[in-house]
């Protein structure tokens, strides 16, 4: 089944250069977190678009995600969406076995 692509925006400024790399994959995965809290993930196929200007006092920015409706219960469950193909969010092994034993 095909799934409509919708796109989630963020805007900002960043004062430093040095905080670029940083922040872009921050506000990525800020804007993954909300979209999932809406029932859409990250279409894994689609990359961010991320625009960038100098003001001379600051960085401008306009990051671009692009997401699926899934639905918020299986949001809960799915990292994101390659093509239409779900991928599954990983269970940390240790963290679940250390619960079991206590």
């Amino acid at each position: 089944m095909h799934k409509r692509i919708k796109r989630f925006e963020l805007s900002g400024q960043i004062l430093d250069d040095i905080f670029i790399p940083r922040m872009k994959n921050e506000y990525i995965r800020l804007l993954c977190d909300s979209m999932r809290e809406d029932g859409y993930v990250i279409r894994l196929d689609v990359e961010p678009d991320w625009s960038l200007s100098y003001t001379g006092n600051y960085y401008e920015f306009t990051l671009s995600v692009y997401g699926s409706y899934i639905g918020k219960k299986n949001a809960s469950c799915i990292e994101g969406l390659d093509k239409n193909r779900p991928i599954y969010i990983q269970q940390n092994k240790s963290k679940e076995s250390s619960q079991a034993q206590a």
